[in-house]
């Protein structure tokens, strides 16, 4: 039987990758200290790592597609095929950004300040890259966990550290003075199990699963009732990604219609629907829109 080797990323990304899988149609049980959780797919077999690590294992084959971010995939140079983009809050509404801070008092302003200074940093590769093509000389630390704390003690004149608002940030004293890269979620396959078919086949039904998933995730299905005679007023005021679905009602002049909006819509619309004559209005969630 043919298996296909998927990777969820451990740490902040492994409570919504397995919600996002679970609104797609795959169950992934994880416990305590197992690094190789059950799913309810046959076809399957899943692995725990680390999403730093994940395109490493991706471009070896040792996984043939897994989840990580775009930031890690840039980090280690990796060789993979970027199946999909995966923008969602912690896999976000916001994507995440990579940016260099220094001391809330510091006299470094921009780039150019840190020529012969110290930068801390777990993105190292990237980093050092990034001011060798600016032709700035730094020196690039690694740096695991707390690198705020590295300005602090006099470790590093500055960081370049991940962030969505900034504020863990400033609460550690620090500004931001340049934003380097915004990174989301990606989902990367090997390139040979691209080139099989079976297992390119799999890869693309569970990408457009993910997909419609999050494309749900900020939408809801709108039901209601209006009568023949408003039919034009009421049409208007409803957006839809297409048009919406009608039928009529039973020995009726009553139209039940349908549609899928945007969740911020809702509140705004479901008063002014109601004002032009909509009756019984329902309002549900919706797993996938593909």
């Amino acid at each position: 039987m043919n298996v296909l080797k998927l990777g969820i990323p451990k740490g902040s990304l492994q409570d919504a990758t397995i919600k996002l899988f679970q609104k797609s149609g795959w169950n992934i049980s994880i416990t305590d200290r197992n690094y190789f959780p059950e799913i309810n797919d046959k076809a399957l077999a899943c692995s725990i790592l680390r999403a730093q690590e994940m395109p490493v294992y991706v471009e070896s084959g040792t996984i043939d597609v897994g989840l990580t971010g775009r930031d890690w995939k840039e980090e280690n140079e990796s060789d993979v095929i970027i199946v999909a983009d995966l923008i969602y809050s912690k896999l976000s509404q916001s994507p995440a950004r990579w940016v260099l801070a220094v001391s809330a008092d510091s006299v470094i302003k921009e780039l150019s300040d840190l020529n012969g200074k110290v930068i801390a940093t777990e993105l190292v590769n990237f980093t050092r890259k990034y001011f060798a093509q600016r032709g700035i000389n730094v020196k690039i630390e690694f740096s695991w966990g707390t690198t705020e704390a590295k300005v602090a003690a006099g470790l590093a004149d500055a960081i370049v550290e991940v962030t969505e608002t900034g504020s863990t940030i400033k609460a550690h004293g620090l500004k931001i003075i340049h934003e380097l890269m915004q990174s989301n979620t990606i989902l990367i396959a090997n390139k040979k199990s691209w080139e099989d078919p079976w297992k390119r086949t799999k890869i693309e039904n569970i990408a457009l699963l993910l997909k419609g998933a999050l494309r749900a995730e900020n939408m809801v299905g709108l039901k209601m009732n209006i009568p023949q005679e408003r039919l034009d007023g009421i049409i208007s005021l409803l957006p839809s990604i297409t048009s919406p679905t009608m039928a009529n009602l039973f020995q009726s002049n009553w139209l039940s219609v349908e549609v899928m909006i945007h969740k911020e819509k809702v509140r705004d619309l479901i008063p002014k629907l109601i004002r032009q004559g909509a009756k019984g209005i329902i309002e549900y969630p919706l797993n996938k829109v593909i």
